[in-house]
């Protein structure tokens, strides 16, 4: 008896999901325990096993990779040799059917015009299936940079092609470029696409400028041809900005708008701002860097010293590792923190849990994996559930001061900004001034689960700690 594979229930709350490729193909014997195919729901891609073993058929009228469809669809089917698939049964049924409403010769050939059609609309699965497998955001940054991504080899999951392989093939491109060009563009065109295909010099020797290769990259974008002479001149405004680009708002995109659109509908957020002295946390990572150097062991970020000692803050202040949930403040006995993660997909944020009882290596480990598992697409529903407090840090990117949107259902998010070196009056009455090593720190809570007062001595309790380390971080 034939045995369903179907769209497996992501999450949940997960009601529906997306195939993202075959990793077996139609007519491939199958042991029960193979990976045959990955779906996408809306935070992760999960690999689906089969359960039994069999020959794996794959309908016509499967859904295509991309295209959404309810959990229990059925995606496929194994049968055992010799069996024949439930499909190819209707088919028959359904050639057999004509051939009663059409007797005589018209009819002999219905079965073999009926195969014919079959076998038409399996041709572009077949070709489908034939190429590498590839991630839709992966796919639409080679649109948009003008890489034929049919010939690139993948290094994501699976052989899977990703962002960073489309943009190596672009910078490639640009590296075999023959004409002349500005070093400045070439470093220019990597961002902003005009090292695709850099126009000739217009005369022997002349060199392909800045200004030339923007010209062309607006040329392309908007369907206009450069005129001749001067390309920096003689292209309207309206043409250079050519027609807006759409892009559908679905998976993680959509759920990320929905969560956050339903925080700022049902929170009432307020952001407390202040500075803390790093230097003693950032002499202390150096030394464990340096005790760490040469081991298998992580050294641990900046993040994990701050998961560490936001976890010791909430113990005390229990009011912030709260969420409200069916008009009840339930205040959780488990610290479990979330660490936003950017990927390609768009924002992840999964979870250490029970933080207080994990050493900081413990916290390194675990936010490695699960970083891992985030950017690689391989990140389960199980490890993006359960938070209770967020950290987002953005000081990476040279940010001090910004507004965190809180993680509903939870009360509040902690923002980290970047550590700088800056004049810091040590003694007022002398007014010594002294470099220090200041991280700024942004804590957005909401108001209806707790007031002002009780979430700025949270924070401050947090500065404290950041200003004295060792106290957060030997428990």
């Amino acid at each position: 008896m034939a045995v369903e594979v179907v769209m497996p229930r992501l999450g949940w709350g997960g009601e529906e999901g997306s195939l993202v490729e075959w990793l077996k193909r139609d007519g491939d014997l199958v042991q029960a325990g193979e990976v045959i195919c990955t779906v996408e729901g809306d935070k992760a891609v999960t690999e689906v096993e089969s359960l039994d073993s069999g020959i794996l058929r794959i309908p016509p009228d499967s859904p295509p990779p991309g295209q959404k469809v309810p959990v229990g669809t059925v995606l496929a089917y194994l049968v055992q040799p010799g069996e024949v698939a439930p499909f190819e049964k209707r088919q028959e049924n359904d050639t057999a059917a004509i051939d009663q409403l059409r007797p005589g010769s018209a009819a002999a050939a219905l079965p073999t015009a009926a195969m014919a059609m079959s076998s038409a609309a399996r041709v572009p699965q077949r070709t489908r299936r034939g190429m590498p497998p590839i991630s839709p955001r992966a796919r639409r940054v080679a649109d948009e940079l003008g890489i034929d991504w049919r010939e690139l080899r993948g290094s994501g999951s699976s052989g899977r092609i990703v962002e960073r392989d489309v943009r190596q093939a672009a910078e490639a491109t640009v590296r075999q470029a023959a004409s002349p060009i500005d070093p400045l563009v070439q470093q220019t065109a990597a961002e902003t696409v005009a090292d695709l295909e850099m126009p000739a010099p217009a005369r022997p020797g002349e060199q392909v400028t800045r200004a030339t290769g923007e010209a062309a990259a607006q040329a392309r974008n908007t369907g206009v041809p450069l005129p001749s002479g001067d390309i920096t001149s003689g292209i309207s405004p309206e043409a250079a900005a050519g027609p807006a680009r759409r892009i559908p708002l679905g998976g993680i995109r959509q759920v990320i708008a929905q969560r956050l659109g339903e925080s700022a509908r049902t929170t009432v957020p307020v952001t407390l701002t202040t500075e803390a002295d790093a230097s003693e946390l950032v002499r202390l990572r150096a030394q464990l860097t340096a005790d760490l150097a040469g081991t298998d062991r992580p050294v641990p970020s900046y993040t994990d010293l701050l998961a560490k000692l936001v976890a010791h803050a909430l113990q005390e202040h229990p009011a912030l590792n709260a969420s409200l949930e069916g008009g009840e403040i339930v205040l959780h006995s488990a610290i479990n923190l979330g660490i936003a993660v950017d990927t390609e997909r768009g924002l992840l944020v999964p979870v250490i849990r029970d933080v207080p009882h994990r050493s900081v290596l413990q916290i390194a480990r675990e936010t490695t994996r699960l970083i891992e598992l985030a950017r690689s697409g391989r990140i389960g529903p199980e490890d993006l559930a359960g938070g209770t407090f967020t950290l987002t840090n953005l000081g990476m990117y040279e940010i001090d001061v910004f507004t965190p949107v809180i993680n509903l259902p939870e009360c509040a998010i902690l923002g980290i900004g970047r550590i700088r070196a800056q004049p810091v009056v040590r003694d007022a009455e002398s007014a010594e001034i002294v470099i220090r090593r200041m991280l700024a720190l942004n804590l957005t809570f909401d108001h209806r689960l707790v007031d002002g007062a009780p979430a700025a001595r949270f924070l401050q309790r947090i500065k404290y700690l950041v200003e004295h380390p060792t106290l957060g971080l030997l428990d």
